[in-house]
């Protein structure tokens, strides 16, 4: 198999290649159908990273879901080869600051939440292979916090960056579900 590494340079490249019209088209698919899902519907509390760069745009699904749902974003804390993440509960896209590697996380106002009752967790992904693995950025900080996570898990992607297999461990933990532009997946 090809390695990570190269992996995640071909992926990256097949993002920053779509156009800003393809890419908010593709964002704005994913985004109503994970909206309009009933895994989405039906839970209280939604875990859900503020995305940036290639990322699929979770914009739309984090000013939704702060009128209707509990919000809890993460923070990463430490290095990416031992770091852990924590979530914390935002009301609001003001409550959030710039922290580790640039990406929006919670302030030091808001309050950390341990227990997730009926929640769902929006996975990151430069890829998901057909079985709901991904794979991330390199910073293990996913797969770390989802092993002891007993909620829903929902990765969003772009159709054009799901391929048939990937490498994986007994570490690597799948989604549940993978919302794209073409359609959703469960597993």
């Amino acid at each position: 198999m090809v390695e990570k590494r190269e992996l995640r340079a071909h992926y990256k490249k097949l993002r920053r290649e779509m156009s800003p019209s393809e890419r908010k088209q593709a964002d704005r698919l994913i985004t109503e159908a994970f909206l309009n899902s009933d895994e989405y519907r039906s839970c209280d509390m939604l875990l859900c990273f503020v995305s940036t760069g290639i990322e699929v745009s979770t914009r739309e699904i984090l000013t939704r879901a702060f009128a209707e749902k509990t919000v809890l974003c993460p923070k990463c804390i430490g290095s990416p080869s031992e770091g852990i993440m924590r979530f914390y509960e935002a009301g609001s896209f003001s409550e959030l600051e710039e922290g580790t590697m640039g990406i929006l996380e919670p302030s030091e106002k808001c309050r950390e939440v341990t227990e997730f009752e009926n929640a769902l967790c929006v996975l990151p992904g430069l890829c998901f292979d057909r079985q709901g693995y991904r794979l991330g950025f390199g910073g293990g900080y996913y797969d770390r916090f989802l092993a002891g996570f007993n909620g829903v898990k929902a990765g969003i992607c772009y159709e054009s960056c799901v391929c048939d297999e990937l490498a994986h461990n007994e570490y690597d933990m799948k989604a549940d579900m993978l919302f794209t532009d073409k359609c959703i997946y469960r597993y």
